[in-house]
C-alpha cells in the first residue's frame, strides 16, 4: 500500500514495529488465533480511517491486502512438504 506519508522515509515504520512488537508480547496469554481476530478487527478499523482520510485509495488498500494474504500464505505452502 502506498500511504501518501513523508514519515515512511524516516524509520517510522521500524520504530512502530518495535513498539507493537512489544505490545504483542504482552498478549501471549492468548492464543494465536484470539489475537489474530483481534489484530483483523483492528486493521479493518485503521484501513477504513486510511480510506476515509484520502491516504489511500480502494485499490491500494486491496493490493495491500492481496500481498499480506500471499505472504501469509506462502510460509504455509513450502511448511507443507516438510
Amino acid at each position: 500500500m502506498s500511504l501518501r506519508d513523508p514519515t515512511l522515509e524516516d524509520g517510522a515504520i521500524e520504530e512502530c514495529l518495535d513498539e507493537l512488537n512489544d505490545c504483542v508480547a504482552t498478549l501471549a496469554r492468548y492464543p494465536p488465533t484470539v489475537l489474530a481476530i483481534a489484530m483483523r478487527v483492528h486493521l479493518e478499523s485503521l484501513l477504513r480511517v486510511v480510506l476515509e482520510r484520502g491516504l489511500c485509495t480502494r485499490e491500494e488498500i486491496h493490493e495491500f491486502l492481496e500481498e499480506l494474504e500471499q505472504q501469509a500464505l506462502r510460509d504455509d505452502e513450502s511448511s507443507e512438504g516438510l
